[in-house]
């Protein structure tokens, strides 16, 4: 099994909320974590074990707006759970090409839920390798209620985007 470190300074996630005026964007790239896998050319080898780990600290997720920044952290409670984790417990290829399926955990705000979605895989040369997937999930599923700011009403789904390009260590 060869294990990739995520890169931070390279990897970059992304959540875009809608509001009854306009969409909010949050934004970090302050990923660590790892990856786990063994690769055949430019595709994993599915017959060995694929695990990894990517965690953000969630006071870093900022949208640029004070007002947005101090409620999402209010929401989350981010001094009792300063972490959000997304864990990797398989994954299974969808075509011949770079495309599979993961299954997981999100932890968010101390709730753990069973996730999955699709991603893209590519080596970036030999010791490199980038990851790509966007899931949309109902912030209900984690015990947090839509905020309303003033007279603004956040809807409950928020898109998450996220590009991770993790080396091989040695």
């Amino acid at each position: 099994m060869t294990r990739y470190r995520i890169v931070p300074e390279r990897s970059r996630l992304w959540v875009e909320a809608r509001s009854s005026l306009h969409p909010i964007h949050l934004e970090t790239d302050a990923l660590e974590g790892y990856f786990e896998a063994e690769v055949n050319g430019s595709r994993l080898n599915l017959d060995a074990p694929v695990t990894g780990r990517v965690e953000i600290e969630a006071e870093l997720l900022k949208s640029g707006n004070a007002l947005y920044d101090r409620e999402f952290e209010r929401r989350l409670e981010i001094r009792k759970y300063p972490r959000i984790r997304g864990e990797v417990r398989s994954m299974r290829a969808l075509d011949s090409g770079a495309r599979y399926r993961v299954q997981g955990e999100l932890s968010l705000r101390g709730v753990t839920r069973a996730v999955e979605g699709d991603v893209t895989v590519r080596m970036a040369g030999d010791d490199t390798i980038e990851i790509e997937g966007e899931q949309v999930f109902d912030i209900r599923d984690f015990g947090l209620e839509p905020p309303k700011i003033l007279m603004l009403r956040v809807y409950p789904e928020i898109k998450v985007h996220i590009h991770v390009v993790a080396q091989r260590t040695h």
